[in-house]
């Protein structure tokens, strides 16, 4: 039977949006998935689903890297321009973006949260954004407050990222326990290195550093399997881990 081109689009595009919501992506992608198909489908397969499979969140950082060439400046730039111009939801989360991503995580927060207003005061990926940010900036307990507007189950916000987001704020407020609990459902089912990365330095900051090195030879025997840039960024997150052992 031959699937009329239409409908394998339409197919597709779906799959991308559960993608999308279930990673925790900006909403924006939904809007480029579903208006511009299928070549707003392709560009997301390219930029985040390929991505996630080579490495995960890491791997995402260097594909932008190397979008952006020698001007790692420059998303930041145009994401401004386009917020200045019109400072829409999907322009104001794009802007926060990368901000956060060149390390300006005050400016990348009260940019999440000046988006997260209204019908969009619920968004997942505004929340888990600010959340981050919120994070970065040692305020963990507005942080935690923030995750916990997500919802109880994948389907509804509360991803392996997000939960690798509370895990990092449960540690920061001494809340060993769960810390431990997020922070293992996360590495069970995130792609990439960051999250078991994070978790074994828990570990070892928790006296579990026997523990903590079986993790970082597991991180070892995957990063042999990777090349270029990704193994460059792999070993980050594993050099993360080892540090917290020493």
């Amino acid at each position: 039977m031959v699937i009329p081109g239409f409908l394998l689009s339409r197919v597709m595009s779906v799959l991308l949006c559960w993608h999308a919501v279930k990673t925790g992506r900006d909403s924006f992608w939904l809007w480029i998935i579903l208006m511009f198909q299928p070549i707003g489908g392709a560009v997301y397969f390219f930029l985040n689903v390929v991505p996630d499979i080579f490495g995960g969140a890491a791997a995402h950082q260097a594909t932008r890297a190397a979008r952006q060439g020698p001007d790692p400046n420059r998303e930041y730039r145009e994401a401004k321009r386009a917020c200045d111009e019109t400072p829409t939801v999907r322009n104001q989360s794009r802007l926060a973006h990368a901000a956060a991503h060149l390390g300006h995580h005050a400016e990348a927060e009260a940019l999440y949260a000046a988006a997260a207003q209204g019908v969009h005061a619920d968004d997942p990926a505004l929340l888990l954004g600010r959340a981050k940010a919120l994070l970065e900036l040692g305020r963990a307990a507005e942080a935690l407050t923030t995750l916990e507007k997500l919802g109880e189950d994948e389907a509804h916000g509360r991803t392996p990222p997000a939960a690798l987001a509370m895990a990092r704020a449960y540690d920061a407020l001494g809340r060993t326990d769960e810390a431990d609990r997020a922070f293992q459902w996360a590495s069970e089912r995130m792609p990439g290195f960051e999250a078991l990365a994070r978790y074994a330095a828990f570990m070892a900051h928790a006296g579990r550093k026997d523990e903590a090195r079986d993790i970082v030879r597991e991180l070892d025997l995957r990063m042999a399997k990777l090349r270029g840039q990704f193994r460059r960024e792999a070993q980050g997150w594993r050099d993360v881990a080892a540090a917290a052992l020493r």
